[in-house]
């Protein structure tokens, strides 16, 4: 992970020296280690992050003809109007984290400035989002580890609704868009 780590921290240290914010995406598959990999550049960058899990739908986005749909089983839209616009302006942004308990969005909360900000998240290059990005990196994973690391994770019964439910809504999304032909970086943890 180290050379990943340094390979990406000198790219968005380079980017740092033309302009800022820079926008930083980490997408990939479910157990691929973005959030740990966010969580490291965050502290070598001294950057906040941010993470697509807070987005997820609210219950009246939710449809079957949503969920058959590549990559729309976050809500995008949301992130873009209330996030990444205002932080590619240079503006304040807020964030209303999707509440998975009470299917609520929680009260807004100030994004603290920072000069860089990692988006971490599957969905997060998603077509309407990709283009205000300043860096795109992706994570894959052998399918077998994957389940492995998201059984530790999350336990047998969570780990079989990934199976079942979420793995595919992501390779239905890596299929029809070409995330990971788009990014800067792709990286096999």
């Amino acid at each position: 992970m180290t050379d990943m780590l340094e390979t990406i921290a000198r790219r968005a240290e380079l980017l740092l020296a033309e302009r800022v914010p820079v926008l930083v995406a980490i997408d990939g598959c479910c157990g691929s280690g973005k959030t740990t990999l966010a969580a490291a550049l965050a502290e070598r960058l001294k950057a906040e992050v941010l993470h697509m899990d807070d987005f997820y739908l609210r219950p009246e986005q939710r449809s079957p003809a949503r969920y058959r749909t590549p990559g729309e089983n976050v809500d995008h839209e949301r992130f873009l109007a209330e996030v990444l616009l205002p932080l590619r302006r240079g503006e304040p942004a807020h964030l209303r984290r999707f509440d998975c308990r009470s299917f609520t969005l929680q009260p807004p909360v100030e994004i603290p400035p920072a000069e860089i900000y990692l988006i971490e998240g599957s969905y997060s290059l998603h077509r309407e989002l990709r283009e205000l990005y300043d860096l795109r990196v992706f994570l894959t994973v052998d399918p077998d580890e994957q389940l492995r690391r998201i059984t530790q994770r999350n336990g047998p019964e969570k780990a079989e609704e990934f199976r079942t439910r979420w793995i595919p809504l992501e390779n239905l999304y890596f299929a029809a868009l070409p995330v990971s032909e788009l990014c800067d970086f792709v990286f096999k943890t």
